[in-house]
């Protein structure tokens, strides 16, 4: 009875180990191939160092662009609401009836603050601002008007609710203009969605060309390993055993190109950083370029990975099936 125990035991025993070796020599043969296939990169410096340069510059320049749209959202994250309406009273209008107005529209649930300008206030800060000086003088009549300045609550900031609220203002029967300037605003938001959809579209072109160059790169490295490949089907090996050294060629192909995506990516908002400085310098501002995020930088990794196993997927699915022993 022991005796059967302990064969059956050392069966189980033996079982396992064959599991653990053949999960271990799975992965042996991967990294050997894995590094196989980086040392047919080395062996070709020239030619590896040429397709590495095209997959990451044409990586570089879509995620430079991406950074570029990014920091110009931050810029204008904090220009998203109207600051102020300014409405230009009738000249037949009284001061009574304007603080009457001012009172009304301090009840109004939309506004946060408002401000009333009287016309002789509007002349003097007209004459201290434009440096006309005494030239003022010699009017005959004040052509500014009183002005009320509003300012919406946050509620009501947004370009749609401020546009809203500017309607009903207008409608008020002491109100002669009502002005809100945030149609530059609107204006800059349709340059930024033009720019992200510029930058989508040259980044799918760019993706495909990199598609198409490596697996080209991928297929003449299996019409030079053509007899290889003949040799290794007549002995039997499997079709994943044979596509696997050109799967890690086109892995390496897409890691080196995303790195050096990234090391261009760095070059060049250093170059500008200096040069953006200096013009937020002129307006009494201070920015700085946020570059690729720690997400950003794995995204455009994987992203450059995939591009290339991409490739040399879809070139050796083709071409290697075309080879077979005569």
């Amino acid at each position: 009875m022991s005796i059967l125990f302990k064969g059956r035991a050392q069966g189980a025993s033996s079982a396992k180990v064959g599991v653990v070796q053949t999960i271990l020599m799975f992965f042996v043969s991967h990294v050997r191939q894995a590094l196989s296939s980086l040392g047919e990169l080395w062996r070709q410096p020239l030619a590896s160092l040429m397709t590495i340069g095209v997959l990451g510059l044409s990586i570089t320049l879509p995620s430079t662009l991406y950074i570029m749209v990014k920091n110009t959202e931050k810029i204008t994250a904090g220009w998203d609401q109207a600051s102020e309406i300014s409405l230009f009273l009738k000249p037949n209008i009284n001061a009574a009836s304007s603080q009457q107005l001012v009172a009304r529209l301090n009840t109004w649930s939309e506004i946060d603050s408002v401000v009333y300008i009287p016309a002789d206030d509007a002349l003097k800060e007209f004459q201290h601002l434009s440096g006309l000086g005494d030239a003022i003088a010699y009017l005959e009549k004040n052509p500014l008007p009183d002005v009320v300045l509003v300012t919406p609550n946050e509620r009501h900031a947004s370009p749609t609710a401020a546009k809203a609220l500017l309607d009903k203002l207008r409608q008020q029967r002491e109100v002669d203009i009502g002005k809100l300037d945030i149609e530059w605003l609107e204006r800059l938001y349709a340059v930024i969605d033009i720019a992200r959809d510029l930058v989508t579209l040259i980044g799918l072109l760019l993706f495909i060309a990199v598609v198409l160059i490596i697996g080209n790169t991928i297929r003449l490295n299996i019409l030079n390993k053509y007899d290889e490949i003949v040799v290794m089907k007549l002995v039997g090996a499997t079709d994943a055993f044979i596509h696997r050294p050109f799967l890690y060629t086109g892995f390496w192909y897409g890691l080196l190109g995303g790195l050096m995506a990234w090391f261009a990516v760095i070059i060049i908002l250093w170059w500008m950083d200096s040069s953006i400085t200096t013009f937020a310098a002129m307006y009494q501002k201070e920015f700085n370029i946020t570059g690729l995020t720690g997400s950003a930088l794995l995204t455009m990794l994987g992203l450059s990975v995939l591009l290339g196993l991409l490739g040399s997927l879809i070139s050796v699915q083709r071409h290697v099936r075309e080879i077979e022993p005569k």
